[in-house]
């Protein structure tokens, strides 16, 4: 085996063509993140909806139906997204806690953020859109400056996911709710937290601040939406009444729990207090899965995990008074009445403000299936608009009048059109390679392989399995209950159900001469159909059916059937986990394939009718010789059960693909792993390869439908392990931690960035130029030396390439162009990584660049980050403090330059 390649032998190298991700579709909205309404230019409001679609972001032309952008995603699943205030941007949240800033008027991405380590819980810009604050898995909250594309700081102090985080209008405060149970408002002057609500038995899932912000709604874990009056007291006191510290009495004990407002009292009292102010009971008995107000804070929608939103209308105080005017009435003419009855003086009514006099229910909207986010707008004229993210990867939006005295929802529109609402379990190509089949639990859908728009959606039984009928005229699907379903695609109507087995048809297979088909289910048995055209009833037109001809009896259910190419040989999967082959003329036992641990799921059998391949729950795939039955080899394929085999046509390639998210090319011959395919988030259930090889479509759980295409780019083995290698390399050394800087210790308020791949190589590229400044300053020296050795004046030594490349720039300024390329949100983590022996190089050189004004505030911004983290070492080395007291000399000056 291993003296061939020496060989000269013409021929005997294969080569190995790349696949790539071409496109996903099939998804309509990921429910992993929530639905936003956003404003395309020219485009008028309520019209644009985004969503997550696995790694991108589609924006939808809901009128329409129609996708009209893609903010393009590298890897990591879209967890949460954020339009800006002028509605041009769109800040995106990953599952790996990256943060993007996309352009709606390009679709492209400029700004991005790394502060997270784990998946992005919620992000929120500021009024004016100047800040953004995520919160993450991690627990962390952290604050980004978007003018200066850098992190600010990093809040810590929760304990479990951050499920809502709010800038405050006009203070610069902010507050934060988290599974932990707690609410805390932070002072962003001095990055602290100076209140933590406790009046929570369970986890806070929602949040919204309404009147003005001086009232806070929480959504729990039961039926209350809480409120809670907050008072801002710096105004108050300012107004010169002196504050009374109210003395504890027993009798104020049963409120204690709601309005325990943590121990320090003293501090937190002089900026705000909060007072519980009663709840507002929703409909739903379960957890509070999304809550949300339009902009102008008058609408409450909120929803449980069912199929009702709740809406509710926050009066304003106008509203308020008038409501209690009228309450007033009723009451003194109730008073009347008593007193005329009992004919006595009666006391003058009291009538209490209450909370549900100023939130009031407006009505409800039924979805179609249960929700799992919403986003709603108001529009002219009292309309608002409500957009739903459904479960089933399906858009709903809604439109009502909220000035009707009894408003009702209209459904505006419904996306379903683009993908399926269950799990597709089956794929298949055409002949002609240009259709693709999908078909789920309800329906069956063909798609357009070039522009991957749907030609044809049919309602169907829960499919297993499926192939087009040779023509691609009709196809025909089998299903979990033991049926065949024939389909018509011109018409789109289904031809005839036909009952098959007893139990569910698992796999089902064309003959090799076209002529009919088998096909294997869970009632241990094969049964061999042919294709017939009968006249049909009803119409008088001749019309494709199955009729029955032979029935193969076995001892186990039958998982996989699947014909030798030369129709000789019959291959059947059995839940005992073997391989049984009979002779399909004879239906006479002929081999056994028998070593798999758990059941073959798949299999498939190579064009030259020389090999069988099987994939098993096992987690492995064998290779057997079909001519005796013996086991060329067993790989360990996936991290767990492979669910789909099949040999690329007229080779001996071929795929798998696995519960592990990963898609496997491999060699039968040399039984060598070509190349993975990654892409889907979820368990792949099967993929289909068009009968050319150009093409391969898998499904998976994540409900996206990927598309792979071949390139002309030849795959090299080893290039392809070593590149794999560096890949898991990177990974890990982007999880280390970032060194720690000594005396400081870890509060609240921390550094907002984190060590990632970018900043190590940032750092390794300052390394890299320091070097090269140094070998310069010595060439530079030793050319000195030789001069005056020499005693004349010697041509100067040739300048490094790199600097001739960058427009013979000098040494020094071309460090300042490196330092300058790094990421205004990779800069200071990457300073921090960089080792401590290029520093004092890296001060000599700011003290020059400060000198001759180049770049001064992103000089001074490097320099005062080196001394805050290294201020030990710098302060007791003797030759640097010289520097340092030149540097502050001229900083001093240069910066006053600056500001005058």
């Amino acid at each position: 085996f291993q003296h061939h390649h020496r060989l000269p032998v013409m021929g005997l190298t294969k080569q190995y063509l790349r696949y790539v991700a071409s496109a996903v579709f099939g998804v309509i909205g990921n429910q992993k993140a929530n639905i936003a309404y956003v404003t395309l230019r020219g485009g008028e409001r309520g019209r644009y909806v985004a969503v997550a679609a696995c790694e991108h972001v589609f924006i939808w032309d809901v009128r329409k139906g129609e996708k009209v952008l893609i903010l393009q995603g590298q890897k990591h699943e879209v967890t949460f997204l954020c339009p800006s205030p002028d509605g041009i941007h769109v800040a995106v949240g990953y599952e790996d806690g990256a943060v993007r800033i996309f352009s709606l008027l390009n679709g492209e991405s400029n700004v991005s953020f790394n502060g997270h380590k784990s998946a992005v819980s919620v992000i929120r810009y500021d009024r004016l859109g100047a800040r953004l604050v995520t919160g993450s898995k991690d627990t962390d909250v952290i604050v980004w400056d978007i003018i200066n594309e850098c992190g600010l700081y990093r809040l810590r102090g929760h304990k479990d996911v951050i499920t809502q985080a709010l800038f405050l209008k006009d203070k610069n405060l902010l507050v934060t709710s988290s599974k932990d149970s707690f609410v805390k408002w932070w002072d962003l002057d001095t990055q602290h937290c100076f209140k933590t609500m406790v009046g929570h038995r369970s986890e806070v899932w929602g949040m919204v601040l309404l009147n003005q912000e001086n009232r806070l709604l929480t959504g729990s874990a039961d039926s209350e939406l809480r409120a809670w009056d907050i008072s801002y007291l710096q105004e108050e006191i300012a107004e010169g009444e002196p504050k009374v510290k109210k003395g504890k009495t027993l009798l104020d004990d049963e409120d204690d729990e709601d309005n325990e407002e943590g121990v320090d009292e003293s501090l937190e009292e002089r900026i705000l207090s909060c007072k519980k102010a009663g709840s507002i009971l929703r409909e739903a008995r379960d957890r509070v899965i999304s809550l949300t107000t339009d902009t102008k804070s008058r609408v409450i929608a909120c929803h449980g995990n069912d199929s009702v939103l709740e809406l509710f209308t926050v009066l304003s105080e106008e509203e308020v008074q008038r409501k209690m005017t009228k309450k007033m009435k009723k009451a003194k003419k109730r008073a009347a009445k008593a007193q005329e009855d009992a004919g006595e003086e009666a006391a003058e009514p009291v009538v209490e403000r209450m909370l549900k006099d100023e939130i009031i229910r407006l009505t409800n909207i039924k979805a179609s299936a249960k929700i799992r986010w919403v986003d709603c707008l108001s529009c002219a004229g009292g309309e608002l608009k409500v957009a739903l993210l459904l479960q089933n990867n399906t858009i709903e939006t809604y439109s009502l009048k909220t000035l009707d005295k009894t408003p009702t929802a209209n459904k505006t529109a419904r996306l379903t059109l683009g993908g399926h609402r269950t799990d597709v379990r089956t794929l298949a190509f055409s002949s002609d390679n240009l259709a693709i089949l999908s078909a789920s639990g309800d329906t069956v859908k063909v798609w357009n392989r070039s522009t991957l728009q749907v030609i044809r959606t049919m309602a169907c039984e829960y499919a297993l399995c499926s192939l087009f009928v040779p023509g691609d005229r009709q196809i025909i699907l089998g299903t979990k209950s033991g049926k065949l379903q024939i389909f018509e695609l011109a018409s789109g109507s289904l031809l005839e159900t036909v009952d098959a087995h007893n139990g569910a048809l698992w796999s089902l297979c064309l003959a090799p001469d076209q002529r009919g088909i088998v096909t294997g289910g869970a009632d241990k048995t094969v049964k061999f159909w042919e294709f017939e055209l009968i006249k049909d009833q009803g119409t008088g037109q001749k019309r494709l059916t199955m009729k029955h001809t032979r029935t193969l009896q076995l001892e186990e259910d039958v998982l996989c059937v699947k014909f030798s190419p030369d129709h000789r040989l019959l291959a059947v999967s059995l839940l005992d986990c073997t391989v049984k082959i009979f002779y399909t003329d004879t239906l006479k036992f002929f081999l056994s394939l028998y070593g798999h641990k758990l059941p073959v799921l798949c299999l498939d059998i190579s064009h030259d009718n020389t090999l069988i391949a099987t994939g098993s729950a096992d987690r492995n795939v064998k290779i057997w010789g079909l001519d005796f039955g013996d086991c060329h080899r067993s790989m360990f394929a996936h991290d767990d059960s492979v669910m789909f085999l099949q040999f690329v046509p007229k080779t001996h390639l071929f795929f798998t693909a696995g519960k592990d998210k990963k898609i496997k090319q491999w060699d039968a011959d040399k039984f060598e792993l070509i190349q993975t395919l990654e892409g889907h988030h979820r368990e792949v259930w099967c993929l289909t390869i068009s009968p050319n090889g150009d093409h391969i479509v898998s499904s998976s759980h994540d409900k996206s439908l990927r598309l792979w295409e071949r390139t002309r780019e030849p795959i090299i083995l080893e290039e392809e392990r070593e590149t794999e290698r560096e890949a898991e390399f990177e990974e890990s050394m982007a999880k280390g931690d970032v060194p720690v800087v000594p005396g400081e210790t870890q509060g609240e308020a921390a550094p907002a960035s984190k060590k990632t791949v970018e900043t190590v190589k940032a750092a390794e590229r300052i390394m890299e130029a320091l070097e090269l400044y140094k070998g310069e300053a010595r060439k530079m020296e030793e050319h000195k030396y030789a001069c005056e050795n020499a005693g004349k004046e010697l041509p100067p030594p040739k300048p490094n390439p790199i600097l001739v490349a960058f427009g013979n720039v000098s040494p020094s300024r071309y460090v300042l162009d490196v330092i300058k390329k790094v990421r205004s949100s990779e800069l200071e983590v990457s300073l921090l990584v960089l080792p401590f022996p290029y520093v004092p190089e890296l001060l000599t050189l700011f003290n020059s660049y400060i000198q001759q004004g180049l770049e001064v505030e992103l000089v001074c911004r490097c320099l005062f980050f080196l001394l805050k983290i290294h201020f030990g070492q710098i302060s007791s080395n003797q030759m640097l403090l010289s520097v340092i007291d030149e540097l502050r000399t001229n900083t001093l000056s240069k910066v006053r330059d600056i500001r005058v």
